[in-house]
């Protein structure tokens, strides 16, 4: 039987399709002469990114409100959703009625828009590819005013430019997404592995085996790691169920850790949405730098209910100085490497920042025409290598070290996440991404007097 729940579409009588909204914020723009780029009115304090965006105070902001789940068409397998619309929104509904996203990124506050215009990634991905991979339309407001939907076959060009794009071609106002069928457990595996080149080999081996539906990677030395591998179940077996999204339960981290520790491989099983939502709580382990006795068991039995603390609401309440203490002395950065140079970009990673846990997520990166896409005409494996910490290497140097790594990634055809700081100069910047498409729509479209071009939206070297 089909399953169809509509919400707020332009079928819906006296509702008004978002993107009539922007379209006339638009035009009003380019009535005034069209001066001064423009850009979301979204404040940078709620984005998740740790940076603030400095251009939300000199671009001209277009403040609209979307973050509704428009219709779950179960016969098409799709849903439709507003940009704003979060993770945390997504799976309560989905998974209340037996669906889920092939890729759904863990933590609750991601939006739509930022998933689709950046990238998105989960455990998952090894079969999937990226969040841009499981949408299949987009509708758009673009620089003259116009709306437009494109689809694989549809302004197929926009439809393969607009991931990574941030934002630099357009106005996000919808997208459709790929739905499956959910089942209410995942049955996951823990396989603590010693040696780094034993912990590469096992990962690569977990990646292309496709009857795992999930896999990930904890590092926590340069020689230890815990392997998980998992996958949907309709029961649990007694005795082995974890509700790990408790509010007293142990940050996941710390507690996939103590499989390290006790060298035992072990299994369970746990709820599916708390298994999406697994790093939420601890942000990863970011929170063990904010609140270093908030894995403490008395802390989390009392007050482990108040956390985490929102992204937004720590980069709103931090001050100047704070934020630059932060910058030169915290890592946060995602790369996105081969499969095959793993174990170079782990001892890599350890020479030049040395931070841990490191987080290790493989993802199939198919051939295609947009900024991102493997070196050749067949999809690769990649593996994304998430470093969130305090660097322990006694020379560590922000803008230098960043910089080593950038260009390790520009070596190997790999990465960089473009949430995260990034020092690499404009020419650096277009050896790493394809931008042939993309500069091509920016002059067919005419983005030039109406959005920046991506380099200057995103990098440190353009915003200085």
């Amino acid at each position: 039987m089909q399953m169809f729940l509509e919400f707020n579409t332009e079928r819906c009588n006296g509702y008004v399709h978002p993107g009539i909204v922007w379209i006339a914020r638009v035009r009003e723009w380019r009535k005034e002469g069209g001066r001064g780029f423009m850009c979301t009115g979204r404040p940078g304090w709620l984005t998740v990114s740790l940076r603030v965006g400095k251009y939300k105070k000199t671009h001209r902001n277009i403040a609209i409100n979307m973050m509704d789940i428009l219709e779950v068409d179960t016969k098409r397998q799709v849903v439709r959703v507003e940009p704003l619309a979060n993770m945390g929104q997504v799976t309560a509904l989905l998974t209340s009625i037996g669906w889920t996203l092939p890729v759904l990124p863990e933590l609750d506050d991601l939006t739509v828009g930022g998933l689709v215009m950046g990238t998105g990634i989960e455990s998952s991905s090894h079969i999937h590819g990226l969040f841009q991979h499981i949408c299949v339309a987009y509708e758009l407001v673009l620089a003259d005013g116009s709306f437009v939907r494109c689809t694989e076959d549809e302004n197929s060009d926009l439809f393969h430019a607009v991931p990574w794009s941030c934002g630099t071609l357009g106005f996000l106002v919808a997208a459709e997404i790929r739905i499956v069928p959910a089942k209410p457990w995942v049955k996951l595996r823990y396989e603590p592995v010693r040696g780094l080149e034993n912990i590469c080999r096992r990962f690569a081996e977990a990646s292309r085996d496709k009857r795992n539906a999930f896999v990930e990677g904890i590092q926590y030395t340069l020689d230890s790691a815990v392997i998980m591998t998992g996958s949907m179940s309709e029961h649990a077996e007694p005795g082995k169920i974890n509700r790990i999204g408790l509010h007293f339960k142990p940050w996941f981290f710390k507690h996939v850790e103590g499989y390290l520790t006790g060298g035992q491989v072990g299994v369970e099983y746990i709820p599916l949405r708390q298994y999406y939502h697994r790093h939420t709580r601890s942000i990863f382990w970011e929170l063990q730098d904010i609140i270093p006795f908030g894995n403490h068991p008395v802390f989390r039995w009392l007050l482990g209910w108040m956390v985490p603390p929102k992204i937004s609401l720590l980069k709103l309440t931090q001050g100047e100085t704070i934020r630059r203490l932060y910058e030169q002395h915290h890592v946060v950065q995602d790369m996105l490497v081969p499969m095959k140079h793993l174990q170079s970009a782990i001892a890599r990673f350890h020479e030049d920042i040395k931070v841990y846990p490191l987080w290790l997520c493989p993802f199939l990166l198919p051939p295609g025409r947009g900024m991102v896409h493997p070196k050749g005409e067949e999809e690769e494996l990649y593996v994304d290598v998430g470093a969130y910490g305090e660097p322990k290497v006694e020379d560590f140097e922000a803008t230098a070290s960043t910089r080593r790594l950038e260009k390790f990634v520009r070596d190997v055809h790999g990465f960089q996440m473009l949430y995260a700081d990034v020092y690499m100069d404009r020419d650096e910047f277009w050896e790493m991404f394809d931008g042939q498409l993309y500069h091509k729509l920016r002059r067919e479209l005419g983005c030039k007097d109406a959005f920046p071009e991506v380099y200057d939206k995103i990098c440190k070297a353009a915003r200085h």
